[in-house]
Order: structure tokens, then sequence, then C-alpha cells
């Protein structure tokens, strides 16, 4: 059996700041269980709605092991890290792989609160839908709903496919967050027709927790949060933040802005997640920009933008906090042929001739010693020393993705064949072994064994589209997550 390492908890010092809303404290996300039609129920009881916020926090417990590391037995034999020379890790297939299997290219989200009037059922419409069969099964299932709005508006996030196609609509009954909310999500069903998911925001869930962060330091000081987030859960904040950070409001660190997170801490049986990140001013609680983590199973989760948008592609092409990248995929020169002289002592005027080798991955240029992240959650299914590659890790994700990792100088001592590792552990540090002409990364990424060039606009993977029946944990989430919209 495999013995697991948890993370390492987290005492939250006083400088953070840690808010009791009721929206962390009440925020439960039960397991989708679709039904094409259904009536929902009061939330909660009345007593439960006045209980106060519960917010959990991390107490301390003592443990030499590195957050982020699921470990193998530990009658693991440690000559196992030497060498593991599976050929099928190796084998090298010519080809470009794209993927073209539901992935939604023209994905987009729109969010907002609706005014209530007296035709509340005519939602659909009145935000652009055009769909009758959907707004005829919308006005059917929602009489019951709308008995229980609150406020003066109707908060919804709707995503849209190609040709406007209906995707997902979640909404909420009303732009209040606590034991009495209701999201309701409409999908499209395999079958035709539609889907709808009813969630509600209970005060006995512990998952989350909201935090706020200066946004400056989470820019440029990684280290001042280094104390109030699991060491992986930092690399990814901040490639996150770098991400969705709004290039209109470039002086934004200059003002007292703020990251506002939802995290879970994870605990023995899931990891420490980030599911919301959202950059905003306190004062007015605008939000500038946001960014929702969304969980699948049979492909690793994402982050996607609250408009659809997704920023995966960046973190799979990001192993390193310092990074510059010296070569590509492509060809390599190999050597000259030199140049013979004719039997007069004259050279030949004939250009010489070229040899090239394929060179499938990217060189990242940096100095030895620089710290490598693994790019995604996965299983270490490689690490030792592999000929020309010198020092490598492999490792396998969901989907039958492997990423590799070369040239290394060291390891993390706590790496074990078998091991599984979240996205953002410090695996290695960059080196210059194996058939290498300096110090750097060489970082690949394949899937189903044929080499990918994630920077090249042909290649289209379902790890940084959004699919058709990933749409609607994006827009149940904007709402259940994100700051509210109240117009």
């Amino acid at each position: 059996m495999k013995k697991r390492v948890c993370h390492l908890p987290y005492r939250l010092k006083k400088a953070i700041l840690i808010i009791g809303l009721p929206l962390i404290a009440l925020i439960s996300l039960p397991a989708p269980d679709l039904i094409s039609s259904a009536q929902a129920q009061p939330a909660s009881q009345a007593d439960k709605a006045n209980k106060k916020p519960q917010i959990k926090q991390k107490a301390a417990a003592p443990s030499s092991k590195q957050s982020g590391i699921k470990f193998k037995d530990s009658s693991l034999n440690n000559s196992s890290k030497s060498m593991s020379l599976n050929p099928e890790l190796f084998k090298k297939i010519e080809g470009e792989h794209t993927y073209d299997g539901g992935a939604n290219l023209d994905y987009r989200v729109q969010r907002g609160c609706q005014r209530r009037s007296f035709n509340e059922n005519n939602l659909p419409s009145n935000i652009g839908l055009e769909d009758r069969n959907f707004s005829d099964f919308f006005k059917a299932q929602t009489k019951g709903f709308f008995d229980r709005m609150r406020g003066n508006c109707i908060p919804y996030a709707l995503a849209l496919g190609s040709r406007n196609r209906l995707e997902s609509l979640s909404i909420m009954n009303g732009p209040l967050q606590d034991a009495q909310t209701e999201i309701w999500t409409f999908t499209r069903s395999a079958a035709g027709g539609f889907l709808i998911q009813q969630d509600y925001l209970k005060d006995e869930s512990k998952r989350f927790t909201e935090i706020q962060l200066k946004l400056s330091d989470v820019l440029y000081d990684p280290k001042k949060v280094s104390d109030q987030l699991p060491v992986e859960l930092i690399w990814e904040l901040n490639s996150v933040i770098k991400q969705i950070y709004p290039e209109e409001n470039s002086a934004l660190e200059n003002t007292n802005s703020i990251v506002r997170l939802i995290v879970d801490f994870g605990d023995k049986e899931r990891w420490a997640q980030i599911w919301a990140a959202e950059i905003i001013d306190p004062a007015s609680r605008e939000v500038f920009s946001s960014a929702f983590w969304v969980e699948r199973n049979d492909i690793p989760g994402g982050f996607y933008t609250s408009t659809g948008e997704s920023i995966e592609r960046t973190f799979w092409t990001n192993p390193l906090s310092y990074r510059r990248i010296s070569r590509g995929v492509g060809s390599v020169r190999a050597s000259s042929k030199k140049v013979a002289p004719t039997k007069n002592g004259a050279a030949t005027t004939a250009a010489p001739k070229q040899r090239y080798r394929a060179h499938m991955g990217i060189d990242y240029a940096a100095p030895i010693g620089t710290p490598i992240f693994s790019v995604a959650t996965g299983k270490v299914v490689h690490l030792g020393y592999s000929g020309a590659f010198g020092n490598l890790i492999i490792l396998e994700h969901s989907g039958n993705y492997r990423t590799y990792y070369a040239h290394l100088s060291n390891y993390n001592v706590e790496l074990e064949l078998g091991n599984e590792v979240r996205r953002g552990l410090e695996i290695g540090y960059v080196g210059s072994t194996g058939r290498s002409t300096g110090p750097h990364l060489h970082f690949e990424l394949r899937k189903d064994g044929v080499y990918v060039d994630p920077y090249s606009s042909k290649t289209q993977l379902d790890l940084w589209n959004m699919r058709d029946s990933d749409s609607g944990l994006l827009t149940r989430e904007i709402l259940l997550l994100g700051t509210p919209i109240n117009n």
C-alpha cells in the first residue's frame, strides 16, 4: 500500500487577511447529480443560517517530508531510482499531434446580474440566448426557483460555443452568498435535451478558505507568502496572477489592489488547490480579472478566466521560475563536413555540406541549480541517468501525456520512482549532464508517444481547450466562488 504524505499544514499568520464572509464558511460542493427535471428544496433550516461562519485554519503538525509528493511504499529499493530504461518512454515517434475530439475553440463566457422583473423565466432571451427548446425547458423547471429569489437581480454565467450554441447556464437566487444560496446549472444532455444540476451553500463546510494578499507581493516577492500557502501553490499562484494581470492597468501593483483567493488546503485524501483567484480593488470590490480551477477526471484539470479563456498552455511550458528559451523544436546542426583540398592544393569552392539531427523539445537556458517545477500533477515513471538526456525525470499525466525534464544537475532528494507529485513541486535543478553544450533544461511534452510543440499555433490539445462536457463546471464555479456582481 502506498504511503501518502499530505501537504504540510500552514498556520495562517496574523498579517494575512482571512475574511470571514459567509461565502467561504458556507461553501459546499457536493458531487454532481445530474437530473433532467428537478424541483429545488430550501437550502437549509433557519437555525443553520444563523450559525457564525466557520473558516478552516491549518493546525501545525510535524512532518519532515515535502508537501506535494505522494510517496510509494517505503520498501521501494533505492537502487530503482538510478535506471528505469523502459523503451516505451524513449520511443521517438515523428509527427504533429493535434486534438479535435470535442475541444471548443470558440468558447466564451458572459457574466452579469439580470435585473428582476415580472417575467423572470424569460431570462435566457433577455440575456441574448435564442434557443426555443431551451427557453421552454427553462420556464418549465424554474418556477419554484424564482419563488426563493432575494435581492434586486439574478446573477448568471452563460457559456456559448460556436454559432452562439448554448453550452451551459448557471443562475443564482440573488447576489447573496449564505446558507440559503442556491445555484442551478443547465447543460446539454448527450442524448439531446437538457440537464439540471442543483448546488447549495451550507454552513457545515470547512473545505474552503478565503485569503487576501497584496498584489505587489504576489507579483514580485513570492517569499512573503511562503508561510501562508503550501510551497507548490506559491509557484502556481504566481503563474496564474502573471497571466491574468490586466496589461491596461499596469500600475495596479502600486495601489491597494489585492489578490483574493479561494483555497482548499487539502488533507490526506486530496491535494491542496487554488480554486479561484481574483485581482480586486478592496474598496470598490471591482474585479479587474479572475481565474477559476476546473477539475477533470480523465485529463489534468486547468485554470480558465471568467470569460472562458484557458491559461493552461502557459503552465505546460513554464517549468522554470527563471527562463530564457535558447532553442525550440526543429533541426539542429550536428557537424560540418570539412572541405578537402584538390591535388594541386586549391580548395574546392563548393559550400560545405551540413548534417542536421532532429531536436525534439524546448531548451530553457538557465544557471546551474535553478529550480525546476512539475508543470502538472503526475507520476514519476523515470528518475535517473539516460544517455544523451543526462539526468532525466519523466512524469506521466492522465490522458496519456508525459513531460520530460533533462540534463539535470540533481533531483529533489525526496523523489522516488513511482511517486505521485503535484503541479508546482520542485522536482530538480538545471544542469548540463548528458549531451549538453551548456547549462539548460531540455523540456519535452508528449501525447501518446508523439512529440508535441506546445508553442506551435497548430497544436490544439484538450489540456488547454474547454471541452463541451466541462462547461457547466466553470459557470457554476464562477458564481459559487467569484465575488458577487450586484447591479
